[in-house]
């Protein structure tokens, strides 16, 4: 395999110094990596995008590795319920900006690596001149609008996309965007229904999982830079750790995906929230707008002691972390126990963020409760706007 990462910008690959050539002297005895490779790993440029639970890994073993120059995107800010699974961060860092922390890691396991940080969320806008930067992009991203942004600009420049996700117990990995090989876009032509997928923060994740995935995403990282092994370029990587079983299914470049086929139709980086489905995500009945209620009408109507029924549509296990009282019947319930309710009633329907409960609004309008609001921006709107004291997850 050629090394699919050839050095930019200069000559030939730096050399090594003294401190180097003792700090990677367990790659250098290996054959297939030796001076050269070693030297190809301190030239190449990769791009970490995210911060988190697939970015920690990524950036703290493809830093450790020696890539020369390392860039992170993120925006974000550490969270206590990030440290389960995000290691580059510590306690001491909850509240300040993932990347300043991240940088702080780093510098310190190895001052030799050039770190280039983007405190910013990546669109569509600025997706080009970050990536150009970069030979090799990693993508730790956990949303569906990012992934498919990392791919298309990706496939747009030229760059290979190291693909890595993780969901419960499940993670999943791959090579998008090399030559003759498939896209994202070839594995998912369409982004899965809006609210039909739950985030990480709603479904759980087990906290070792992205540390799974995220090391083989370095792994094919490093040996792409080497040119060395076979990737998983045209082959997707199935993770399940409750059973410890790895699965293999081959991928084929489709000829007729629209961003990699052989007649390409999109030449340009598009609205991705819009492609996936983000803003409006739950549809009202037909003809009919989504009814909300803010978080702050909704406590001074509880003040006054007018307040509306609460349906919190949100899991047991959610609840015991945080609540606004009111009735418990989960989304996956609720057709079947939607005759525990009044239709007569005012009802408010919540969960963490507003997208399940406004799935639950759209059904119960359908089934006759005529007075079914959501809670716009769920339980965290709350926590943010009425009670900072309140848990979040």
């Amino acid at each position: 395999m050629a090394p699919a990462i050839p050095p930019s910008g200069v000559p030939g690959p730096p050399d090594l110094d003294g401190d180097e050539l003792r700090r990677y002297a367990r790659h250098l005895t290996l054959p297939e990596v030796g001076i050269e490779g070693q030297r190809r790993l301190k030239a190449a440029r990769v791009l970490c995008v995210g911060a988190g639970g697939l970015g920690s890994p990524l950036a703290l073993y493809l830093g450790a590795a020696g890539v020369g120059t390392l860039g992170l995107v993120d925006f974000d800010v550490v969270d206590v319920t990030n440290l389960q699974r995000q290691i580059l961060h510590a306690t001491a860092d909850v509240g300040r900006p993932k990347l300043r922390s991240a940088a702080d890691r780093l510098r310190a396991m190895n001052p030799h690596v050039e770190l280039r940080t983007f405190e910013t969320r990546l669109t569509r806008e600025n997706a080009r001149e970050i990536l150009g930067g970069f030979d090799l992009v990693v993508d730790g991203s956990d949303n569906f609008a990012t992934r498919y942004l990392v791919n298309d600009a990706c496939v747009l420049l030229g760059k290979p996309n190291v693909h890595g996700s993780v969901f419960r117990f499940e993670g999943q990995a791959s090579v998008f965007s090399t030559r003759g090989g498939p896209c994202y876009r070839c594995l998912y032509p369409e982004p899965p229904p809006p609210g039909s997928v739950p985030s990480c923060a709603e479904g759980g994740v087990l906290g070792v999982l992205p540390g799974l995935v995220g090391m083989i995403q370095a792994t094919e990282a490093v040996k792409l830079i080497l040119g060395k092994g076979e990737p998983l370029v045209g082959r997707l990587l199935l993770v399940d750790a409750l059973s410890m079983r790895f699965r293999e299914l081959t991928l084929r470049r489709d000829p007729a995906c629209p961003v990699c086929g052989d007649h390409p139709t999109v030449r340009e980086l598009v609205d991705y929230d819009e492609f996936c489905g983000v803003r409006g995500e739950a549809p009202a009945p037909a003809g009919e707008e989504l009814p909300e209620i803010q978080v702050e009408e909704l406590k001074r109507r509880r003040d006054a002691g007018d307040g509306p029924l609460l349906l919190d549509v949100r899991e047991p296990y959610e609840a015991r972390i945080c609540s606004l009282g009111g009735v418990l019947i989960p989304l996956g319930e609720l057709p079947a126990r939607a005759g525990e309710l009044d239709p007569s009633r005012e009802l408010v329907v919540l969960c963490r963020s507003g997208v399940r409960s406004a799935r639950a609004v759209g059904f119960l309008r359908q089934a006759g409760f005529a007075r079914a609001r959501n809670l716009a921006g769920g339980i965290l709107a709350w926590a943010e706007r009425i009670d900072p004291r309140m848990a979040r997850y």
